[in-house]
């Protein structure tokens, strides 16, 4: 009898011990090379840690073939599901196949992965964000506006280019804007931004109200061909993330806004869903669905903010995104 009674003992030990066993988070990530994504990978790892779960991080570093790879690997690892954050929504679709071929859920964080039955998708509203930007714009100014969109792989630059002519169409149909040049900016790169904004000012001779610029690393590009020809803060310039830089120059003046995206918020909606879809659950935050190519995505899609000078202190710093004496330096 007592033979028994330790066996069962050690039966119920071993269950409540494999039970226990914390839940693997696989974590790939495009690249770690801007403060943004340095952000998000340290809230998401901090966060999980507070939840009892543990995150496994590779970075591609803009390459798609080593995303894959370094994705493969981590399923290799077992990890219970894996969020991406895609270098290129289009070739990530393998990274889902192969994740369910291992019988793992994939969540799609930031930008969506398309054409894949992709599981998750967890992000801020781009249309929204889009229509920020050019509500900002169409507000405030008549006249020449340059365009620059994001990398023409991630569909989040498709998303916020759609949202972005929603608001500046009724301005463009009344010939108060016009868009003198549309150039998408290579993987999202800075230089990219300033060689168009260069081309740009060439072009019009330096006839320019405002240029629309996607997000604060392009704002960079965008800021710094502005300088050149001593542009800088005559221009409107719009931006997104809400980057220290970007928000020291909104307060020197160079850079006119950005969008803030609660970061904190992005990262515990995924870790918490991560947690979620691992134990077999239903996402308790889910609240659209997004098209993909192939189904409509089941999404968690936060709310943005647009800022600049007059809300600074009411919305970032108030947060503790960035401290007020870290921006006003």
């Amino acid at each position: 009898m007592n033979l028994v009674v330790l066996l069962l003992g050690s039966l119920c030990f071993l269950s409540s011990q494999a039970h226990a066993a914390p839940i693997r988070i696989g974590l790939s990530m495009d690249t770690l090379k801007e403060e943004r994504w340095q952000r998000d990978r340290d809230l998401i790892v901090a966060k999980a840690k507070a939840l009892g779960a543990e995150v496994l991080v590779q970075a591609a570093n803009g390459n798609d073939a080593l995303q894959n790879s370094q994705a493969e690997n981590l399923l290799t690892q077992g990890v219970d599901v894996l969020i991406v954050v895609p270098h290129n929504g289009v070739t990530a679709a393998s990274i889902v196949a192969s994740a369910h071929k291992a019988g793992k859920k994939v969540i799609a964080y930031d930008r969506l992965i398309q054409n894949a039955d992709v599981d998750l998708y967890v992000s801020f509203d781009n249309l929204e964000i889009g229509r920020l930007q050019g509500e900002y714009i169409a507000k405030r100014v008549k006249g020449n506006v340059i365009w620059i969109g994001g990398a023409p792989t991630d569909p989040n630059a498709k998303m916020l280019r759609d949202g972005q002519m929603q608001a500046l169409k009724p301005a463009i149909d009344r010939g108060d804007i016009k868009l003198v040049t549309e150039q998408w900016a290579r993987d999202w790169q800075a230089s990219e931004a300033l060689k168009h904004t260069e081309n740009a000012l060439i072009a019009n001779n330096n006839n320019i109200v405002a240029v629309l610029a996607p997000n604060d690393g392009t704002a960079a590009g965008v800021i710094a061909a502005l300088k050149q020809q001593k542009l800088d803060g005559k221009v409107l310039v719009t931006g997104q993330d809400a980057d220290l830089p970007a928000c020291q120059r909104i307060a020197q003046g160079s850079q006119t806004m950005t969008i803030y995206k609660s970061i904190p918020a992005l990262a515990q909606a995924v870790v918490e869903a991560a947690i979620e879809l691992a134990s077999g659950k239903e996402v308790k935050q889910a609240n659209r669905k997004v098209p993909n190519g192939k189904k409509d995505v089941t999404s968690v899609l936060l709310s943005p903010t647009a800022v600049d000078k007059d809300n600074m202190r009411q919305t970032i710093v108030k947060d503790g995104f960035h401290k007020a004496s870290d921006i006003y330096k």
